[in-house]
């Protein structure tokens, strides 16, 4: 109708920058109605004034993980009373108001009373850890509030096995004591260890803090979109997304921590203000272990293959479909699509890859190349349920060449270099405006 209210649709969810979350608190200009889309963040976390209607789609999207392929899925399921009961509570917290439900009475009754707890679906890896930090060894003695499956609880002590944290009497090593006061997942706390060895602990503890935020690169759709795109290919390094990140941290630092600095390069200032913060914690735990903080000079190999030490169980190999294999599993990974790697095939055809979860398909997420003989110098091996012998994988068919032919073949079937990408040493001199590095030198 004519004289009808506009409506003002505003989404709402943990990925927005906080100014347009912020737009929700916002009182509606005279003559329109704020219609807002949320995720089940606006179920308890916050409260919004004025709000008179909730429609309740009856579903919900929670994180799932599957500990017999070590894989982290976003599942739809039907809600519980409890939370369909909070999403009720949010009309009416200032005044009188109304929720409408999308289901019947029938299919309320048949809904479970609460969320499935989170230690059902989730990795049980760090918790266990943690628990072991304390003197709790015997698992099977300990009185869970909730226990986890046995699955989850079986593989996370084989990881932590394989990545020598604990030893084979169950109990923790000297590293996995170490480990256990970090407040980072298990590989990657592994990292910032190895670092010592790598000589690259500036970089590391960089990347180690970029990969615990989200969505640095703020990319829309349509043209605004295909602007960013073009701002994120200033930071892109070829070797891939761990290095594009650390790119993204250095400038940000470089050029005075600017959220107007962050808004001309299409970069999340919440997101890159949250690392800094994250990476000052993390040098205090490295101060306190004796781990030097160190440059690797723009060392872009050794940084790669200490980025192997705290990822060896993360690893693929790419296809001729432009899909990747995982090596445990063989199962099928697409790039996630913000991936600098989407478009391009790695030089030596395998990365690693910080995680990998499912939604309409299975989708890994920040990538970097890597050499596959990395992958067996640096712990990745397996145990045979069966015989309980340890293994490596089996080399690709070209391993057993000189390592000349080798290369030389890897390089013949890489598709030409693309323009806009350049290798991380490369981004330091021009991008950075950085001389050469030369011994001793630091960004």
């Amino acid at each position: 109708p004519r004289n009808a209210s506009k409506i003002v649709p505003l989404p709402l969810h943990a990925g927005l920058p906080t100014d347009e979350q912020l737009r929700v608190f916002e009182t509606a200009e005279r003559g329109t109605r704020k219609v807002i889309i949320a995720t089940n963040i606006a179920e308890a976390s916050v409260t919004i004034d004025g709000v008179k209607f909730v429609v309740d789609c009856g579903f919900v999207k929670i994180r799932t993980f599957n500990p017999t392929t070590a894989l982290a899925s976003l599942a739809i399921i039907p809600v519980s009373i409890a939370s369909a009961t909070q999403r009720a509570g949010r009309a009416g917290r200032t005044s009188a108001g109304i929720c409408y439900r999308l289901y019947t009475e029938t299919s309320m009754r048949s809904l479970p009373r609460t969320t499935p707890p989170e230690i059902m679906r989730t990795d049980m890896t760090t918790p266990i850890l943690q628990l072991k930090s304390l003197g709790i060894d015997d698992l099977m003695k300990f009185e869970w509030v909730t226990g986890p499956p046995a699955e989850s609880v079986l593989r996370a002590l084989e990881g932590l096995f394989a990545a020598g944290m604990i030893g084979e009497d169950g109990r923790l090593t000297p590293v996995g004591e170490k480990v256990a006061e970090c407040p980072l997942e298990v590989h990657i706390s592994r990292m910032l260890f190895s670092s010592k060895e790598f000589k690259c602990g500036e970089e590391i503890l960089t990347i180690a803090a970029m990969s615990s935020v989200q969505d640095v690169f703020l990319i829309s759709d349509g043209a605004a979109g295909a602007l960013a795109e073009l701002e994120r290919r200033k930071f892109t390094a070829e070797e891939g997304d761990h290095l594009t990140l650390l790119n993204a941290f250095n400038a940000f630092a470089k050029y005075g921590k600017s959220s107007g600095w962050c808004r001309a390069h299409a970069l999340s200032f919440r997101a890159l203000s949250r690392a800094v913060s994250i990476r000052a914690q993390l040098k205090k735990y490295m101060q306190r272990f004796g781990l030097p903080i160190e440059s690797c000079e723009g060392d872009a190999k050794r940084l790669r293959r200490c980025l192997v030490s705290g990822y060896w169980k993360n690893g693929a190999r790419w296809v001729a479909d432009g899909t990747y294999r995982s090596v445990k599993g063989d199962t099928v990974l697409h790039v996630h699509p913000n991936s600098v790697l989407f478009t391009r095939k790695p030089r030596s055809g395998w990365v690693i890859f910080h995680e990998m979860e499912e939604t309409k398909k299975t989708q890994i997420r920040i990538l970097t190349e890597i050499e596959p003989d990395w992958l067996l110098e640096y712990g990745h091996k397996y145990f045979d349920k069966r015989t309980g012998e340890s293994h490596a994988p089996s080399p690709p068919p070209w391993a057993q060449v000189s390592r000349r032919k080798r290369t030389r073949k890897l390089f013949t079937t890489t598709p030409p270099f693309n323009s806009h990408r350049m290798s991380w040493t490369t981004f330091r001199i021009t991008q950075l405006h950085l001389k050469p590095l030369q011994t001793g030198s630091r960004l």
